[in-house]
């Protein structure tokens, strides 16, 4: 299977090395013919508006709409969960989102750069060692759907959920050498 990494702007070469390090094949996504060659996607962290923006002036938000609504996997990291939640709280007017898990998200609700912290998690189906998150302006889910698993929190706000075959964190596994939720993600596919 070949792996997608949308490649537009945030944290994007951070999680192609994260998952060729796991020997996955995986192609940075940039346009419409990017997306027809693979076979799931990763979201990457940064800034939600700036990468919303270039959803649409690169053509790729209707062909990842739709590929969502076909059942294709994803993985979203911070901005990526902002972006595949069903709302975004905080965003901009014009702000457009995927709605592949049906969450609430408010954009940076832990706070600003100056907030930005680290914290061991304990992640449902992962195993008994903790997970050390990184959080940069980080958001947080504020209402959770019915068909939504809520894996990891953090003081009682979920941090990392998935909804069928699309996962997503408030946090950077990116950033931390722990590959466990990248190979999750590739042993899902």
């Amino acid at each position: 299977m070949k792996v997608g990494v949308l490649a537009l702007q945030g944290a994007f070469a951070a999680h192609a090395a994260a998952l060729r390090a796991l020997a996955a094949e995986v192609r940075e996504v940039r346009t419409p013919a990017d997306l027809s060659e693979v076979d799931a996607l990763v979201l990457p962290g940064g800034e939600s508006t700036t990468m919303s923006m270039l959803l649409e002036t690169s053509g790729l938000f209707d062909p990842v709409a739709q590929r969502l609504s076909e059942g294709m996997p994803a993985l979203g990291t911070c901005a990526g969960m902002i972006l595949l939640g069903a709302e975004i709280l905080d965003g901009r007017n014009d702000q457009r989102c995927f709605g592949a898990v049906d969450i609430a998200v408010r954009r940076n609700a832990f706070g600003r750069q100056v907030d930005s912290f680290e914290a061991d998690l304990r992640i449902d189906g992962l195993d008994d060692e903790p997970y050390r998150a990184v959080f940069i302006r980080a958001p947080f889910v504020e209402r959770v759907g019915d068909d939504v698993e809520v894996l990891a929190t953090v003081d009682g706000h979920p941090v990392l959920c998935r909804q069928g075959a699309v996962s997503v964190t408030a946090f950077h596994p990116e950033l931390t050498p722990d590959l466990r939720l990248h190979r999750r993600f590739l042993q899902e596919l």
